[in-house]
């Protein structure tokens, strides 16, 4: 089904809202990372990522002998 031009516009509108959005709400996002960070230094409930050399790769599962071929996209 294609979008209206009504659609299209209220879209374009949405989409233009939120590229102006975005950096407002990476500043707040910023600021309150510190703030929390400032707040509580020792905080226990942070698990780091693992390192690198850490890293494994998942095997294929058991029955997954060939890849799916991908479906076609709809429009």
């Amino acid at each position: 089904m294609r979008e209206t031009p009504q659609q299209r516009i209220w879209r374009d509108r949405v989409e233009a809202l939120i590229g102006l959005a975005a950096p407002v709400l990476d500043l707040v996002l910023n600021a309150g990372d510190r703030v929390s960070r400032a707040l509580a230094p020792g905080d226990s409930d942070y698990y780091p990522i693992r390192a690198p050399a850490e890293a494994f790769e998942l095997g294929r599962a058991p029955g997954d002998d060939e890849p799916q071929k991908r479906p076609e996209p709809v429009d």
